[in-house]
């Protein structure tokens, strides 16, 4: 008797028996196992008692934790039960899931390792491909999920008043994941594939229409699909624009006004001689030469804040003051529009005024069409800056995702990546076995 509890305990093990431990010729370790009486005869999938059906001819393993250097599975007869609800299925197992090949604790250490290491030190140690990997955590995930909801009645969405939302490119051709941040807690409260009405309304159908009368703000990026279901689904919010992209909008407007800049001075040194060698290059004159030189090191002088500017872009700015009036126009619009989000709101209102009418002004194609945009979404930016909400936050969950998704390649699909990111960064964190 002894024995068995010490293999129950080594194992894991609740609600089984154990028959015998078989050490086979092929150095692995075999354990013959049964459920308790009370955990027989269920349904696998909702665990209601059902009547019998018949017995599978052949017994199942299940991999379970190594014991030393040894490989060790649990094996067991499957009997198969008639469900009222999902009709013939096997009977459920207290060790495993329903149609999972391994045991609890192996699928816990799996995915504690997969959220806690590196991939090759979660394959080599427990011995398993990589595409079992996202399989098992996509599992553990839902398993957790489940747990959560049955003891406490909650799934990880309640209590959300202020929120983040964003999208993340996992793959190549434009694959997306759209993921929801608590501003509260700092935890990945939820995420979906795409980047779509769609996806965001799937958010609120998990949300319900009494959590989501509950949120009082909401920060985006200038996404109109994401501003469209928030005033649909929770008209009650306050809708913030991420000072970070309305920014970014900017420095965007300003690289294609540099790079216009950096053509023309390229098509003018097309037309000039070529270099003469020796000292007469010393005295050859070719400003189109020159100042496509110039502007090639410009990019960072233009983006970065002034207080951050190295002696060499602070003359490389002078430079463009002298030499590319439209240019140092264009960086001062920028840096305008970036000293607004440091304003307190009273004085930020009319500021944000001027900037659009300086900007509507100034004959730069680029600020002009910027100047539009920040209309359209100056509402979301005055509540950005009276409310202290940005995407901080998201961004830098969205950076641990990135890190996620180049561990997560190999995995079948998309859920895998997400169940990785949820446990990883969300409230569902994976324990090894026999830890609380």
């Amino acid at each position: 008797m002894l024995g068995i509890s010490l293999w129950r305990g080594l194992l894991g093990l609740e609600d089984t028996a154990i028959e015998d431990v078989v050490y086979d010729a092929g150095g692995t370790l075999v354990v013959h196992v049964r459920p308790m009486s009370r955990r027989r005869g269920r349904c696998g999938r909702c665990r209601r008692r059902s009547p019998g059906y018949d017995v599978l001819p052949r017994r199942r393993r299940w991999r379970t934790l190594d014991q030393g250097t040894a490989m060790a599975y649990l094996e067991a007869d499957s009997p198969r039960v008639r469900c009222r609800s999902h009709g013939v299925v096997v009977a459920h197992v207290p060790w495993a899931e329903h149609a999972a090949g391994h045991t609890h604790t192996f699928d816990q250490q799996v995915a504690w390792l997969a959220v806690k290491t590196s991939k090759q030190a979660t394959t080599e140690l427990m011995r398993v491909a990589w595409r079992t990997v996202g399989a098992i955590i996509s599992r553990v995930y839902a398993r957790a999920q489940a747990q959560a909801l049955a003891v406490s009645g909650r799934d990880g969405l309640d209590g959300l008043r202020r929120i983040g939302i964003d999208e993340i490119s996992y793959k190549r051709n434009h694959k997306y994941v759209l993921v929801v941040v608590d501003h509260d807690t700092a935890t990945l409260v939820w995420a979906a594939q795409g980047r779509d009405k769609a996806t965001m309304r799937s958010f609120f159908d998990d949300l319900g229409a009494q959590r989501a009368a509950l949120i009082s703000h909401v920060s985006a990026d200038g996404a109109d699909f994401i501003a469209e279901i928030v005033a649909e689904r929770a008209p009650q919010a306050v809708l913030c624009a991420d000072p970070f992209h309305v920014v970014g909008w900017a420095n965007d407007a300003l690289s294609r006004v540099r790079i216009d800049a950096w053509n023309q001075a390229r098509a003018l040194a097309r037309t000039e001689p070529k270099a003469l060698a020796g000292w007469a290059r010393r005295t050859q004159v070719r400003p189109g030469h020159d100042r496509a030189k110039q502007l090639k090191g410009s990019r960072f002088a233009l983006w970065k804040n002034p207080e951050n500017l190295s002696s060499q872009q602070q003359t490389k700015l002078e430079w463009i003051a002298l030499s590319e009036p439209e240019l140092h126009r264009a960086y001062q619009l920028k840096e305008a529009l970036r000293l607004i989000f440091r304003l307190p709101i009273e004085q930020a209102r009319p500021d944000l005024e001027a900037w659009i009418s300086w900007a509507r002004r100034s004959r730069i194609p680029a600020f002009v069409e910027l100047q539009r945009r920040i209309v359209r979404h100056r509402t979301r930016i005055l509540a950005a800056i009276e409310h202290g909400m940005s995407n901080g936050l998201v961004e830098s969950v969205n950076t641990k995702i990135r890190l996620l998704t180049r561990t997560a390649f190999g995995f079948h699909n998309a859920n895998a990546m997400i169940a990785i990111a949820m446990l990883s960064l969300g409230h569902h964190k994976p324990a090894l076995p026999g830890r609380k």
